[in-house]
Order: structure tokens, then C-alpha cells, then sequence
């Protein structure tokens, strides 16, 4: 057998490590397996034993000269139970054993972060433990003075309250969290090619087990410790293991070990594995990981910010309150129901003096905890999981958290043709020899000629080596040849013996195989190649005529199939070619010593071509995207013909821009020719880029991010992962997409269709506009409370709401309100925006104007009853109080409603289907009736007939007038340079037949 070929040179640029195992198998006995067969004869004969530990060590160490005592890969696979060509018995008695023999693969991770650990960070808070305290030294004075049955309500009150907030948002952090962390797992949860009873099986990562037969192929990740069995070309980046970027080449005699974690970056190959989990070298390095990082996004960054400046400004106005209460009080101007004055110099007990300061302090501190917006962390979470798991449903897989509100940023998706066209194609035409096949039988083709040709298509389909599944254009050629050329499946390389083989890849485009055959008693040598036209054409100097003649492939006949191939492109046809060369001896040897299929001299065959059809909803999804202000541009190695017509087909391109000079249609050479600056400056105006490389595809990356926009790209192949980290969003394709594409990339399109990816940017704007609903409602709520109690504390010498109903008010505002309004599904009307610009405000026009105008009304009322509360109602100060706080919280309710909407006037529209929102609210409502009825000593509250709730009702009810006349007042909205003026013309019919199609498929 020929050694090994080495013919890409890809450096994978450093990557982070993914966990890809979980949770750690039970423990279990060692075993000692019998190594070897009676009858053996030479190196590894006899018995020997192994386990485990040995097992491990053979990769690690790669111990070669251990390897061959045990009698080679085929000694170990006897003593495994593995049959190299049928694989593992794969039935649950034979699964079991090796689990328990050898583990299962997974590692010892770090504890999850338990329950009480999140309450423990909320205890910890300082604002917290400082009520806490007030509370406790309250309880103690309510106690003193008026006994434990009546003297617990002030300080029991704050203490319920506290207990109530911090176990809510503790519990609801605690939730998220384990939802992170299942969809972590799930996005880890690679498929594994694997031989299991004679049958090749796709199964999960995790279900690896020491005897597997694994199947590897260019892009794979190598899912655990194991042996080369067979295969051509294979070269392995182990950068991630050692941190050495050269690619490593793996063969049956020099280099038999395939290390857990590192890449298949060429060729194919069978391994078995003989080690999984923790004695893997991956799964070991990985148990010595202590922590995992936390990521932040770039929202939650930037919502720092925002919660630092509001708590400084609460903490002013705490300390402002703070001030005012004790100089009202020291200076005698606040008194009790009786008329009395509260501090009345030496007379007052210092007991009495105490406890009002404490409650002074409990105030103000309870102003700075409401000022803290503490929900919006949690409502990024909320809406960040909530957003994963329903893109999850949508076939989009997000893999880092940043990805679902990038994606409401993006400006730019470069798409290649994985994504626009469906898995299926057939060929259409077809070329043997110098004539077409149209109108023509096999039976017209010279039988050496046909043989050939058979035998190249046989030969350059994966499916031949037993290794990889039918690739589409594998199998539509396969399937022309069954139907135009009488081909037998199973007879079309018999007597061939593969010697070598160069394993095709995105930027080859082409496969090369070496065979040898006997004929005649004697030993021939062929090499068959496949591939692009004009890759294979530009080899060939030869072609076949009719009468089965090579003859000199001259300049005018090589130009008459250029002419053919490009008459067939011109239709959006992929035209692929086969070629053939026998090889001499002298050429053979050559091979042999520089480790390379010959290429050069060959004899054409004929060439094939192929129609892919765009997905059904390919173009409507375009449209979506131009109409939301998102450019679409198509980035393929196809010949520039073809990518024209499939352009055409699906949207990207106008039949104008087809025609006109304009710069919108560029090839990769001619894009990457140009010097930086230039391509900075006509990357944007670039629609489809023909026949480009990876190089190219990541220079268009990096032109457009210079211009400031934000890039999502697409990708499949090994080739694309310096794209996929360089775009602001890589997506990578689920089905034909390479585990190196796939751990490169922040989302992963499950279906390969480009409306997914249409879904994935829905939800990006929706997760952005969820947390721009949270902060004007809970802004509302600060703006209106602080407000509120900064001047009825600074003219009366008293808040409206006490310490107990300031956190209850928290609660529904923090919790509830994140619940409710972090929650919400995408909307028609957030595609009809541009995209939101990465240095946008987060606090725009429109939401101060609500802000303003819904806080405004709120003060209003609140203090209108403070001051006049008495009168209108005529009732007595504790009644004025309960209807203060009734009022307060129903007005946060009807908030929501408010919020629900920041430009449409319509606040009411879907929430029959939002029942997560009808259900806090009605949560919310609950509450203050069951405080304000039931609860009245622990609340500080009186019961309410049913005029006065219907007073509350109907002023709280007018504030979503107020909410609809506030949005009627004009504001000026900020420029979106992202947005092309050009995207901005779409009709008003195309908006509503793509309303409709959205409604029909999203």
C-alpha cells in the first residue's frame, strides 16, 4: 500500500476548549482482559493481559513498540471483541460491559452552583443586610413595647418582604441557570460515525465506549482516545492539545494514535477506540479544570452601566430622604395621630428616639433597594434562555449566549450555497467523450470509455471506501449512471484494490484516486480524478473521441467545452468532470517517493451537470431580510456563471445588477487583488463573489467590520472556521457542516436553510426589544418612586409607603415584571426596523418620551392622594395610605400593559396568546388584594370598600389613555447608518405577502 499523502496545509487558528462530556460514570472494578491467541506467531504473540490503565497509557504516551507486543491494532481489537469490518455487537449486553469496563465518555465536571448558593449572593448585598438589620433591631423594639403578639408587624413585615424577594429571584436565577446548562450539553452533544454491527450508525458523543469502531472524515473531531485502523491521507491538528499549529500525520505503521479533541483537517480514516472519559488525554486535561467562566455578554456589559448610574442616583435620593426625615424629625415638625409631636427634645424615651431612626434608615435604604433596577440582570437571563430555547424548536442551535442579540445588530449575512440550495440535486445534462448524451444510449459509448468512467464515478463516491454518508452529488451521479449508463452497484470495482487516495475538500474541489488492477497477468496502475470542470479540465491534455481514441485535447476543442460547460452554467447548473490516467512504472515510483496522486496528463472522460434546487422559501426569506435593512450576499466557489443564476434564483441578486457593471458582482481573485483600503471601500457593495476561497470569504469579513457594520456569516466546511470566529455571528450548517465548522461557529442552522436563519435574526431583535420593554417599565417605576417619596418626605416628614410595601413593590417590578415582559415571542413589526446599530442607545427617544410622560401621571396621582387624599375621600390617613399603596401597585400593573409596546398605540395586540404575561399579571393583581384585604396588621393597610377599589380601578385604568395619548406626541428618531437607503423602498404589497409568509412559516 502506498504511504500516506500530505497535501493540505491548513493552520486551525487557536480555539477555546468545549466541554463536550458530562457527568462522571459510576464507579466500577478494574478488568483484565486476556491479550493475544494460543496460535499466534511473531511480535505480540502469545498472552498477554491489559486493562484499562494500559490502554490509556497507549495513546498518551504513544507507545508504539507496546501497540506491536499486543499483536497490533487487530490484537487488541480480538481481546476488545471488536470486528474491524462489522464493528461492536452495539446491543445493550455488549454496550453495558464496555461501560462498565472502561467508563463511558464523560469527565468529573465542577458542582452546579445549587440553590441556596444564589440565595447566599442575594443575602450578601449590602442594601440587603442593612435591612436585615433595621429589621431585626424593629422586631426588637415592636416586641419591647407592645408584645409579641402586636409588636412584630413593622420589623416582620421588612423580614417577610426580604425573604420573599430573595427567594423569588434566587429561585428564578437558579432556574435559568440549569436551563443554560441543558442547552449547553445539547449544543456539546456532537454525532459520532460509528460501525456497529456491520451497519455505519450516527450516535451521540457520549455514547462512545471503549471498541467502537469510529468512521473520520475532513473536519471531524476525534471524540475520543483510539488506534488507526485504515484509511488515505489523514493529517490531524492537535494545536488544541499541544498548542503547536502542524498538522500531524496519522498512518497504520509510523503513527497509529488519535488523541480525544483535536481535528481531522485532511483525508479519511477508521479508528478504534481504546479509550473514553476520564482516561482520555482530553477527558483528563479537562477534570483539572476547576471553574468555567461565566460569559457576559455585551448587553449585559452595557447594562452595568445603566444599573451603576441608577443606583448612584437612587443612593442621592436615599440620602437626600435620609437627611430630610431626621432633620424633620429632630426639629419636632413631625407628629403623631394624636397631634403630639414625635421627638420632643429630653422628654422622648431613647428607646422611642432609636427606633425612629432605625426607621428612618430602613426608609431610605428600602428607596436606594426599589432605585436599583436588580431585575434587568435577571430579565437578560430570562430573555436570553427563554429566546435559546425556542430557537432550539425553530432548528437553530445557539451555542454561545452573545449570538441571540448579536443577531438583532446584523447589518450584513454573507451566505454560501449550503444554505440557499436543498440537499437534493439531479443531473441534467451530460457530456461522454466529445459528444452530449442527450438522445444517446450507453450502448453508443466505447466500452473501454464506459468502463472507465463507471469505475470513476464508483471510485470517487465516499460511499466506495465504506466510510462517510452519500454526499447529495455523489448520490445523484450514481444515480445517472444507473439510469443513463447501466451501471451495477455492486460490480463496478471488483479486482480494484485502492493504493491511494487525496480526499476532496471545499477548496480542492476534487478527489483523486489511485487504484490497481490485474489484467492480463498483468499489474495496472490508474488514477481517477473528479471534480470542478475547470480545475479538471486544466489538467487534462487528452479527451476520448467516439471511437475510443485519446486524442490531443487541442486549443479549439478545449475551448469548444468550455463553450458547453458554460452554456450549462449559465442555467445555474454545477458541471462536475471525470478524468483517467494509466499510470507507468517509472510515474508509480515517483508517486511513491513524493507522496502525491499524479495530476498532471490526463484523459478527460466526460463531465456531468448538476441542478441544485433553492429552498421553496429561499426568496421570500431574502426579501424578509432587505426589507428589515439586513443585505444578503452570497459567497460561493462556484464559477461566476453559476453563482448568477443561483443568485437570480433566490433574490440576491436584481436583473439589473446582473447586467450592469456595477461592482456588485466580483470574483474571490479579484476582491482579494485589491489593496486594503479599496476592498474596504466596495465591500459593501458587493452582492455575490464567484469562485472564492476561505481567504477571500474571511477578507469580506474583515473589510465590512472596518466599516462598522455587524457580520453574520455562514459556513460548512474545515476552510470556513477563520471566517465563522471572525464574524460577529458564525452559523454553521447542521447537516453538512464539519464538527470544526460547527464548534467554530455561535449558531448552528439545524436544517441548512437560510429561513432559520431568518428566525434566528427575529429573535435577536426580539431579545433586545424584550430588555428595552423591562427597562422603561421598571425605569417608570424608579423615576415615579424615587419622585414620590423625595417630596412628600421633604414637605410632610413622611413617605407614602412604608419599608414592607417599598420591597413589595420591588418584587412585583424586579421578578414579576422581568417574568412577564422578558418573555415575550418576535413580532411582524420588529422585521419592518432596521437593524439595531451596535452603538445604539438602549435607552432611545421613544422610551424617555413613555418614561417621562407614564412617570409623570404616576406622580401625579400618588401625591394628589398624599396631599388630598383626605378630603375627596373623607376618610382618615390610614385609608389614604392603603389607597396610596393600592393604587402605586395596580399602576405597575397597568405598566406592563403600557410597556408591552414602545411605539404601537395597540397595547392589547396577541396577548390572548402571551399567557406567561396574563398569568403575572394576574399574580400581581392577587397580591395587593390579599394585603390590602386579609393581610391588614402585616401590611400596615385597611380594608377598602367597594367604592374605593373602584376609585383605585378607574384611575389606574386611565393610565393607558395616558399611554396612548404619549405616544402620539412626535420624537425624533436616531439615524441608522447601517440601513441603506436602498432597502428602505419596499412596497407596501411585498410587506404584506411577506407578513403572510411569515405568519404561514415562522
Amino acid at each position: 500500500m502506498a504511504s500516506s499523502l500530505s497535501v493540505l496545509h491548513y493552520r486551525q487558528p487557536e480555539r477555546k476548549s468545549v466541554t463536550r462530556y458530562h457527568q462522571m460514570p459510576p464507579e466500577v472494578h478494574e478488568y483484565v482482559i486476556e491479550m493475544g491467541t494460543g496460535n499466534q506467531q511473531g511480535p505480540g504473540s502469545g498472552s498477554s493481559t491489559v486493562d484499562q490503565s494500559m490502554l490509556s497509557k497507549l495513546v498518551k504516551d504513544k507507545r508504539n513498540d507496546e501497540v506491536a507486543r499486543l499483536g497490533g491494532v487487530e490484537g487488541i481489537a480480538t481481546s476488545l471483541k471488536t470486528d474491524l469490518q462489522q464493528g461492536t455487537g452495539g446491543d445493550v449486553e455488549d454496550i453495558s460491559w464496555r461501560t462498565k469496563a472502561f467508563g463511558t465518555n464523560s469527565y468529573a465536571k465542577p458542582p452546579k452552583q445549587g440553590l441556596f448558593s444564589f440565595v447566599w449572593e442575594e443575602l450578601i448585598d449590602p442594601t440587603i443586610l442593612i435591612l436585615l438589620v433595621c429589621a431585626a433591631m424593629l422586631l426588637g423594639f415592636g416586641i419591647k413595647e407592645y408584645g409579641t403578639e402586636n409588636g412584630w408587624y413593622d420589623g416582620g413585615s421588612i423580614l417577610v418582604a426580604v425573604f420573599v424577594v430573595v427567594s423569588v429571584s434566587a429561585a428564578s436565577k437558579f432556574r435559568q441557570n440549569k436551563q443554560l446548562d441543558k442547552l449547553s450539553k445539547i449544543s456539546n452533544n456532537i454525532l459520532v460515525k460509528v460501525v456497529r454491527n456491520g451497519s455505519q450508525q450516527n450516535i451521540p458523543i457520549f455514547d462512545i465506549v471503549v471498541g467502537d469502531v469510529v468512521c473520520l472524515s475532513i473536519g471531524d473531531q476525534v471524540p475520543a482516545d483510539g488506534l488507526f485502523m485504515e484509511g488515505h491521507s489523514l493529517l490531524v491538528d492537535e494545536s488544541s492539545m499541544t498548542g503547536v499549529n502542524d498538522l500531524v500525520e496519522v498512518d497504520k505503521d509510523q503513527n497509529p494514535f488519535l488523541i480525544s479533541g483535536t481535528m481531522v483537517a485532511d483525508g479519511y480514516a477508521k479508528m478504534m477506540v481504546t479509550s473514553v472519559g476520564i482516561n482520555t488525554t482530553w477527558g483528563e486535561m479537562m477534570s483539572s479544570v476547576h471553574s468555567e467562566s461565566i460569559e457576559q455578554t455585551p448587553l449585559q456589559a452595557r447594562l452595568k452601566k445603566l444599573i451603576l448610574l441608577t443606583g448612584m442616583f437612587g443612593l442621592v435620593v436615599g440620602c437626600l430622604v435620609l437627611a430630610a426625615l431626621l432633620v424633620r424629625y429632630f426639629t419636632g415638625t413631625t407628629t403623631y395621630e394624636n397631634g403630639n409631636k414625635e421627638f420632643n427634645g429630653s422628654k422622648t424615651k431613647a428607646d422611642d428616639v432609636i427606633k425612629a431612626v432605625v426607621g428612618i434608615i430602613a426608609t431610605a435604604v428600602t428607596i436606594v433597594v426599589v432605585a436599583v433596577p436588580q431585575g434587568l440582570p435577571l430579565a437578560v437571563t430570562l430573555t436570553l434562555a427563554y429566546s435559546m430555547r425556542r430557537m432550539m424548536a425553530d432548528r437553530a442551535l445557539v451555542r454561545k449566549l452573545s449570538a441571540c442579540e448579536e443577531m438583532g445588530s446584523a447589518a450584513i449575512i454573507c451566505m454560501d450555497t449550503p444554505a440557499l440550495l436543498l440537499t437534493k440535486m439531479e443531473v441534467t445534462k451530460s457530456v461522454v467523450g466529445a459528444e452530449s448524451m442527450e438522445g444517446r444510449s450507453y450502448t453508443s459509448i466505447a466500452d473501454n470509455v464506459l468502463e472507465l468512467l463507471i469505475q470513476g464515478i464508483s471510485l470517487s463516491g465516499g460511499s466506495v471506501h465504506k466510510l462517510f454518508s452519500v454526499a447529495p452529488m455523489d448520490d445523484a451521479i450514481r444515480s445517472w449512471a444507473v439510469m443513463k449508463l447501466n451501471m451495477e452497484m455492486d460490480n463496478t470495482i471488483h479486482g480494484l484494490s485502492i493504493l491511494d487516495v487525496e480526499a476532496s475538500c471545499p477548496e480542492k474541489k476534487r478527489i483523486g484516486v489511485l487504484v490497481e488492477r490485474q489484467q492480463d497477468n498483468r499489474t495496472m496502475i490508474h488514477v481517477h480524478w473528479r471534480g470542478d470542470f475547470e480545475r479538471i479540465l486544466s489538467s487534462c491534455s487528452h479527451y476520448y473521441d467516439n471511437c475510443r481514441q485519446a486524442i490531443v485535447l487541442d486549443d479549439q476543442q478545449r475551448a469548444r467545452f468550455h463553450q458547453t460547460a458554460k452554456d450549462m452554467t449559465v442555467s445555474g447548473l454545477r458541471c462536475i468532470a471525470f478524468a483517467h490516467k494509466q499510470l507507468s512504472e517509472e510515474e508509480y515510483e515517483n508517486e511513491r517517493a513524493h507522496r502525491k496522486v499524479p495530476d498532471k496528463n490526463l484523459i478527460l472522460l466526460g463531465f456531468v451537470a448538476l441542478r441544485g434546487t433553492c429552498h421553496p422559501d429561499m426568496k421570500q426569506a431574502v426579501e424578509i431580510c432587505q426589507l428589515a435593512g439586513v443585505n444578503v450576499k452570497m459567497i460561493t466557489g462556484e464559477n461566476i456563471s453559476t453563482a448568477k443564476a443561483i443568485a437570480l434564483e433566490c433574490g440576491i441578486l436584481t436583473p439589473a445588477q446582473e447586467v450592469n457593471d456595477d461592482g456588485s458582482i466580483v470574483t474571490g481573485e479579484e476582491f482579494r487583488q485589491y489593496q486594503e483600503n479599496v476592498r474596504t471601500e466596495i465591500a459593501e457593495n458587493i452582492s455575490v463573489m464567484a469562485r472564492s476561497s476561505p481567504l477571500d470569504k474571511l477578507l469580506l469579513v474583515q473589510s465590512l467590520k472596518q466599516k462598522g457594520h455587524v457580520v453574520a456569516v455562514t459556513g460548512d466546511g474545515i476552510n470556513d472556521a477563520p471566517a465563522l470566529r471572525e464574524a460577529d455571528i458564525g452559523l454553521a450548517m447542521g447537516i453538512q457542516g464539519t464538527d470544526v465548522a460547527k464548534e467554530s461557529s455561535d449558531v448552528i442552522i439545524l436544517d441548512d436553510n437560510f429561513a432559520s436563519v431568518v428566525t434566528v435574526l427575529r429573535w435577536g431583535r426580539c431579545v433586545y426589544n424584550n430588555i428595552q420593554k423591562f427597562i422603561q417599565f421598571q425605569l417608570t417605576v424608579n423615576v415615579a418612586a424615587m419622585a414620590i417619596n423625595f417630596v412628600a418626605a421633604v414637605s410632610t416628614g413622611e413617605i407614602p409607603l412604608t419599608p414592607a410595601q417599598l420591597l413589595w413593590v420591588n418584587l412585583i417590578m424586579d421578578t414579576l415584571g422581568a417574568l412577564a415582559l422578558a418573555t415575550g415571542n418576535p413580532t411582524d413589526e420588529l422585521m419592518n426596523k432596521p437593524p439595531i446599530g451596535r452603538s445604539d442607545p438602549l435607552i432611545t427617544n421613544i422610551m424617555w418620551r413613555n418614561i417621562v410622560g407614564v412617570a409623570s401621571y404616576q406622580i401625579a396621582v400618588i401625591l394628589a392622594l398624599k396631599f388630598k387624599g383626605k378630603s375627596i375621600f373623607s376618610v382618615d390617613e390610614n385609608v389614604v395610605d392603603t389607597l396610596i399603596f393600592t393604587t402605586f401597585v395596580l399602576l405597575q400593573v397597568f405598566n406592563q400593559f403600557n410597556s408591552r409596546e414602545l411605539e404601537a398605540k395597540n397595547v392589547f395586540k396577541g396577548i390572548h396568546k402571551d399567557k406567561l404575561f396574563l398569568g403575572i399579571t394576574g399574580i400581581t393583581i392577587v397580591l395587593p388584594v390579599i394585603m390590602v384585604e386579609f393581610l391588614n396588621k402585616f401590611a400596615h393597610t385597611k380594608r377598602l370598600d367597594w367604592k374605593q377599589w373602584g376609585a383605585c380601578i378607574g384611575i389606574v385604568a386611565f393610565s393607558w389613555l395616558i399611554g396612548w395619548v404619549v405616544k402620539l406626541l412626535p420624537v425624533s428618531k436616531e439615524a441608522n447608518p447601517q440601513y441603506p437607503d436602498h432597502l428602505k423602498q419596499g412596497t407596501l404589497i411585498k410587506a404584506v405577502h411577506l407578513e403572510v409568509w411569515m405568519h404561514t412559516n415562522m
